[in-house]
């Protein structure tokens, strides 16, 4: 049941992020003139809908994405230089234009979207992606401000290990020696006030101090049920790996780990919860958005990779690209995870997190400069705004608009690989599925 609550929570938050991107295009170009005949939610057939005095709104049986109608976004034929050619290419050029230009009601061209000035396309067309935008930081402001984030250790013992594991052991097996905390006396509570006498604000400075000095004598002063003791600890050499800047795991020249050695006490720390500054939520958004824009930017070697998986050639990773069905599995499993601490506020809070993860997503994905996606539209609209600054320059009259209906074998390339690579992450997100939890 909660992995469905989780699945709804994040369909429902798709689908309003959908429907304000639709409405990021359809208010400027309402407010520019330009008559918008259908603003729908979802694909296929249709579930609801209700007309207006212009606009007939409603919901698609298919919660994949929406659109809104601009009526005349292809300039007819009178309006453009001719296509020369009678193949097919040419064909599905001409029926496209024919099937724009039937959307325009007598006595209302002056109303198609092709005759806005190339900035007014530009606003209409960024409208969405940008809505997707101030969702995200919208988003991880408000959690990041009013939330914070959890991980951030304090002095205080969550737990104690009662051994040492072996390198690169997490648990502890037979034969495994006490770990010097349990030796010591700790106990889970004990809040570290100060080591060998010297006072620790923070839990990295006290480790990093007692990692310093394994089989040497140090002396905790903790806070214990209101009573301050010393406990002496002697840490135990252990080794662990190295973690580079990036916090990946360090590797020689011949790819092994490189190691060191610390001393090791065995205890835990309890971690809370830490509010960040007003601008963590726009720091945090560029953060994600150059990682979704490096995803982007290797669509097709990561969809590779994801096809290998699927077919059980190599392991897949928990970074690989995602469609809708893995994302929708994560959700399902941060929602039903029952870890201890892990509250339902806490689920809450990373299911909003990822919610504005995928509005980045969106974000990026639309601003490729390539039709059908939005990019390519205002792609389009700037090298319109270019063709009339050269022709103004050189004193020429405006030049014709441009042509979007020869893009269209170009967009039906583009939509035909999208919905490939679409199918290949379904069908490995059911088959190999990434799992967070």
């Amino acid at each position: 049941m909660a992995e469905v609550i989780g699945w709804v929570v994040l369909l429902v938050g798709l689908l309003i992020s959908i429907a304000l991107h639709e409405l990021g295009h359809m208010i400027p170009a309402k407010r520019f003139g330009v008559r918008v005949s259908e603003y729908f939610v979802g694909f296929g057939p249709t579930l609801w809908s209700r007309r207006g005095k212009e606009t007939e709104y409603g919901v698609k049986a298919i919660p994949l994405g929406g659109y809104v109608k601009l009526v005349g976004m292809i300039p007819p034929a009178e309006a453009v230089k001719p296509v020369r050619g009678t193949g097919r290419v040419a064909q599905l050029i001409a029926d496209t234009r024919e099937a724009s230009v039937e959307e325009i009601q007598p006595g209302e061209d002056h109303r198609a979207f092709y005759h806005l000035t190339w900035w007014r396309k530009a606003i209409v067309m960024f409208g969405g992606p940008f809505v997707n935008l101030v969702i995200a930081i919208l988003l991880f402001t408000g959690i990041l401000f009013l939330v914070g984030t959890p991980g951030h250790p304090t002095l205080t013992v969550s737990q104690v290990t009662a051994c040492v594991p072996a390198a690169g052991a997490s648990d502890c097996a037979a034969g495994d020696p006490a770990s010097p905390a349990s030796e010591a006396g700790l106990e889970a509570g004990d809040t570290v006030t100060a080591v060998d006498g010297t006072p620790v604000s923070d839990w990295e400075t006290f480790t990093d101090y007692v990692a310093a000095r394994p089989g040497e004598e140090v002396v905790l002063t903790v806070q214990r049920d209101g009573a301050t003791v010393e406990v002496p600890l002697t840490p135990a050499l252990r080794e662990r790996a190295v973690y580079d800047d990036s916090g990946a795991v360090a590797t020689d020249a011949d790819g092994e780990v490189v190691t060191e050695e610390v001393g090791y006490m065995g205890i835990a720390p309890i971690t809370e919860t830490q509010r960040q500054g007003i601008g963590a939520g726009v720091e945090y958004t560029g953060y994600v958005l150059g990682a979704t824009a490096d995803v982007i930017w290797h669509l097709p070697e990561n969809v590779y990779h994801v096809a290998r998986a699927s077919l059980g050639l190599e392991e897949r990773t928990t970074d690989s690209v995602m469609g809708l069905v893995g994302v929708g599995r994560v959700a399902g499993e941060i929602s039903s995870a029952d870890v201890d601490g892990y509250s339902i506020g806490d689920k809450v809070v990373d299911m909003l997190m990822l919610l504005g993860s995928l509005n980045l997503a969106l974000f990026a994905f639309n601003m490729i400069p390539l039709v059908p996606l939005d990019g390519g539209h205002i792609a389009s609209a700037f090298w319109q705004g270019i063709k009339n600054g050269w022709a103004r320059v050189r004193g020429l009259p405006r030049p014709a608009p441009v042509d979007v209906a020869r893009m269209m074998p170009l967009a039906y390339g583009v939509f035909a690989l999208l919905l490939a690579m679409g199918v290949i992450l379904i069908y490995a997100d059911i088959v190999a599925p990434v799992s967070v939890v």
